[in-house]
């Protein structure tokens, strides 16, 4: 594959702002200067610990200990190599790419699969947009279902480019196959149905989609992934899904139901301090939300809510509000996600409308505009209320099983909170609704403890969470005397490390390098370690007059850890009086733990010397002697120019 130049990796680095990049994935607060912060996107968290430099380009977590530049933080948060992300991001932002080999860079068979997944259906959203824009008779059936049996605006269908598949497909595989998708993409990208040895052509393309009003959805960066296709008086009797009111896409590498929001990448925008976030059931509903003025109205794709997709959200904000249908299939939704949002740190209230039967959002929202929200605001519940309405039973009516059960699943939903204070708190709520069933608070807690002691367990027990690190101080005299590894496989990076230390330096003060090159010998340096093995690079180039300058480093970095480590030691300057100092107690323990391994050696075979022959006593102690001067004497550094 053509390689990527050097040169528009770093043009890239200047024209892209890092705060652009994390915005499409986290919102963004000023932090002071070129300074921002955010809730981490790579880990659980309440208080934002994610800080980012406008001016620098870097990204570092203070929490889970996550950094890199713009090219790292599409890597993690899209799961895209490093190529990949490249290109990503110079097609988002519109900036040209140049290639080593040849003019026209990567042909579409060599592009990766995911962007060219991206790519189809973004074109596939366009097409099936233009044909229900079209003259034909399916055409404007469906804009007068539209407007008139949906009562939707032109407007809308615009702004989320609402599509046609009529009953033929739309010839929409046609259209991929002139664009010269690859065969890979065409059968992976879940708009068809081919037989797996079937040659590609038009009549191999069979359409998933036939005579349905089309839906793009998008993943919380705005790109295209997938469709929802809603049943139409158009689709043909011998459609495979002709009785399903709904069909989504399959999933496919770019798109997984439990891991995407219907409508987050416009919704995350207006989400914040008194605009919560609000859950509808469907995409339909989202829209209708839309359309009267609720911007921060979310769906699940018609699947039950998601742990992930709570995560999702939670990088946005914090607060949401749930308006499921009030019937029967809406309340177990809303009971399934009030356990979820208790352990991913959700604050969750439910929407209903007082004294009402069954309440449909879309019907709700089309006849009363945002001030239907603003009723079933009103009548809202927090999660506690809503298991006391809807999960305790009646009291005239309760019997000693029924009362039984509807406490254990109360117990369940509290073991999912996140912290014990918050479940004695979700205790405290519950216990007063349930001196009607004779269950006093006392008798409450101490049997939920048992609930917990016989396994139910809280959110958290587990061994896998996130412990905090101690942080690192000067280790110098326990790292000075142990030897170095042996040669194998690679280590993780030592926080305490003298190389760790003296690339610090070499990053923040360049006029070090020269001299610190001359100063150490490269078999002091354990190139296992990631900044091992960057020091001893950094050192040749200062020793070769080749060094290309902190803001120039992407040829020398071969590998993720290095690229993450290097932005993380570039992100804050450290506050060093004497820069050189430092430099020479970094060498000394360098120089200290290379040697003092053979001098415990030598003491070693002098003590066997006296009842073995073989042994040299005279070659050891001059050794020693001189490893034993070597370490007394001095050392320095040429002066800094």
């Amino acid at each position: 594959m053509p390689r990527l130049k050097d040169s528009c990796k770093q043009d890239l680095k200047l024209r892209i702002n890092i705060v652009d990049v994390v915005s499409r994935v986290a919102t963004p607060r000023r932090a002071g200067g070129s300074k921002f912060k955010a809730l981490c996107p790579f880990h659980q968290e309440k208080s934002p610990s994610f800080h980012f430099d406008a001016d620098k380009g870097f990204y570092k977590c203070f929490g889970c200990g996550k950094s890199g530049d713009i090219f790292s933080f599409v890597q993690e948060t899209e799961g895209l190599n490093f190529t990949e992300a490249v290109e990503a991001l110079a097609q988002r932002f519109n900036v040209a790419l140049e290639y080593e080999e040849g003019a026209g860079g990567p042909s579409r068979e060599e592009r990766s699969l995911r962007q060219e997944l991206f790519d189809l259906h973004e074109f596939a959203a366009d097409h099936l947009h233009q044909a229900f824009k079209g003259a034909g008779d399916s055409a404007i059936w469906m804009r007068d279902y539209w407007t008139h049996d949906r009562r939707f605006s032109p407007e809308l269908a615009e702004e989320f480019k609402i599509g046609l598949a009529d009953p033929a497909g739309s010839g929409l595989g046609a259209a991929l196959l002139r664009q010269k998708f690859s065969e890979t993409a065409l059968r992976q990208c879940g708009l068809f149905f081919i037989y797996e040895d079937q040659l590609l052509t038009v009549g191999a393309l069979r359409p998933r989609f036939r005579g349905r009003l089309m839906i793009p959805i998008r993943d919380h960066q705005g790109r295209v992934v997938a469709f929802t296709a809603r049943q139409t008086k158009l689709t043909p009797e011998d459609d495979p899904a002709r009785e399903a009111k709904y069909v989504n896409s399959p999933e496919t590498p770019i798109f997984t139901k439990g891991n995407l929001l219907f409508n987050l990448d416009r919704a995350r925008v207006h989400a914040g301090d008194g605009k919560p976030f609000v859950m509808v059931e469907g995409q339909l509903d989202a829209l209708r939300c839309w359309s009267v003025g609720l911007k921060t109205a979310i769906a699940p794709q018609g699947t039950s809510i998601t742990e992930g997709q709570l995560l999702l959200l939670r990088r946005y904000h914090t607060e949401l509000e749930c308006f499921f249908d009030s019937d029967g299939a809406g309340q177990k939704a809303a009971l399934r996600l009030l356990p979820l949002a208790l352990k991913t740190g959700i604050e969750v209230r439910f929407l209903t409308l007082a004294g009402e039967g069954k309440v449909d959002p879309d019907l709700l929202f089309l006849e009363k505009g945002l001030a239907g929200y603003d009723e079933v605001k009103a009548a809202s519940f927090g999660g506690m209320q809503f298991m006391r309405r809807y999960i305790l039973p009646d009291a005239r009516s309760a019997t000693a099983e029924k009362t039984q059960g509807a406490v254990r699943e109360i117990y369940g939903v509290i073991a999912a909170a996140e912290s014990e204070l918050l479940r004695k708190r979700l205790l405290g709520e519950i216990a007063p609704a349930l001196g009607a069933l004779q269950v006093t608070p006392d008798v409450f807690e101490r049997d939920f403890a048992q609930f917990l002691a016989r396994g139910g367990r809280a959110s958290g027990s587990s061994s896998g969470g996130t412990s905090p690190t101690p942080s690192a101080g000067n280790s110098s005299a326990s790292s000075a005397g142990s030897p170095l590894p042996a040669p194998g496989t690679p280590l993780e990076d030592d926080p305490s490390a003298p190389e760790r230390d003296l690339l610090l330096l070499v990053l923040h003060f360049e006029a070090l390098g020269k001299p610190l090159a001359a100063a150490c010998p490269h078999d002091w340096i354990d190139q296992r370690l990631p900044s091992g093995a960057l020091l001893n690079r950094f050192l040749a180039e200062f020793s070769e007059n080749q060094w290309p300058g902190r803001d120039h480093l992407d040829t020398l970095l071969e590998t993720d850890p290095e690229r993450s480590l290097v932005a993380s030691l570039l992100f804050e300057a450290p506050k060093i009086d004497d820069p050189a100092k430092v430099a020479v107690e970094g060498l000394n323990r360098l120089r200290t733990r290379a040697l003092t391994p053979r001098l415990r050696q030598i003491d070693l075979k002098l003590a066997e010397a006296s009842s073995d022959s073989t042994i040299d006593a005279s070659a050891l102690l001059k050794e020693r002697s001189e490893l034993q001067r070597r370490l007394r004497s001095p050392l320095a550094l040429a002066a800094v120019a």
